[in-house]
């Protein structure tokens, strides 16, 4: 286990644990995030009968998606949020953000964004409540709301499913050493885009989601985790990684050692520059 922690400027995680900090170079402003309406089934006149939402999704496009099924003007869900009267727990503050659960919602000529919005919450309270997540969540040491914040990080976080436990065992290592998570995903979040490039600007940028800069975890969760997710968060394997970085698809390599871990990180670079060669070539 690494007891010599190095200065809080060079520790680095990434979003997925991929992309190296860019000390130099342009800010890639961010764009929004493409919002595919995923449905299965059509009722007449071309209405989707099925919304699908996927593991991962923000609120935002949680919202975009639920306009564009009801044919509704844009902005028009989420507008509709102080008449939903959503059961979410305080910690929220209103905030539907991890509890708009990803599932497959059928649409009826009678569906509204508020019914929607409410059967999506409700969903997520299922199954968060349950004895197993609920359980895992006191017996590590924290409440649901926090586990849920945990769960939507794995979830952008993690490469693969395979990887979502040691992501979660990460941020409680993390989290137990009065370390700051530094995640990329957190940063995406703030400013509102998904993108593997993470500027030295990026990092100091005045949010309550920047984790480079501020301890502990984010305000919110900063997407609707799915199930997988939530039991990394609630049951990570043990181990003292400390970081992450993915060198390819299918290489995502956990240390605790920093030095070993610069080292996974520059493997990665070189992969990179690699493949950018090839594509300009």
């Amino acid at each position: 286990m690494q007891k010599n922690i190095p200065p809080r400027s060079t520790i680095r995680l990434t979003r997925r644990g991929r992309v190296a900090l860019v000390a130099t170079g342009a800010v890639v402003v961010g764009t929004a995030v493409a919002v595919p309406l995923l449905t299965l089934g059509h009722e007449e006149h071309g209405r989707p009968s099925t919304l699908v939402i996927p593991e991962g999704w923000r609120a935002s496009q949680v919202y975009a998606a639920v306009d564009k099924a009801l044919a509704l003007p844009p902005g028009s869900t989420k507008k509709s949020l102080p008449k939903a009267a959503l059961k979410l727990p305080n910690d929220a503050e209103g905030n539907p953000e991890g509890y708009l659960f990803p599932a497959a919602y059928s649409l009826r000529k009678t569906t509204t964004p508020e019914k929607l919005l409410a059967q999506m919450v409700d969903t997520a309270n299922e199954k968060y409540n349950g004895a197993p997540i609920a359980a895992g969540a006191q017996r590590n040491a924290m409440n649901l709301y926090q586990a849920v914040t945990i769960a939507s990080i794995v979830q952008a976080e993690a490469a693969t499913r395979a990887d979502m436990g040691k992501v979660a065992r990460v941020v409680f290592n993390r989290l137990e050493r009065g370390m700051p998570l530094q995640m990329d995903s957190t940063i995406n979040y703030a400013l509102g885009r998904s993108t593997l490039r993470t500027t030295a600007s990026d990092t100091r940028i005045d949010s309550p989601y920047n984790s480079y800069q501020r301890m502990g975890l984010p305000p919110t969760p900063i997407d609707n985790p799915g199930e997988e997710a939530m039991r990394a968060a609630i049951n990570p394997p043990p181990g003292d990684w400390l970081y992450f970085v993915t060198v390819r698809p299918g290489d995502t390599r956990f240390t605790a050692d920093y030095a070993e871990h610069q080292r996974n990180v520059a493997e990665f670079n070189a992969h990179q520059k690699k493949g950018a060669g090839r594509a300009a070539g």
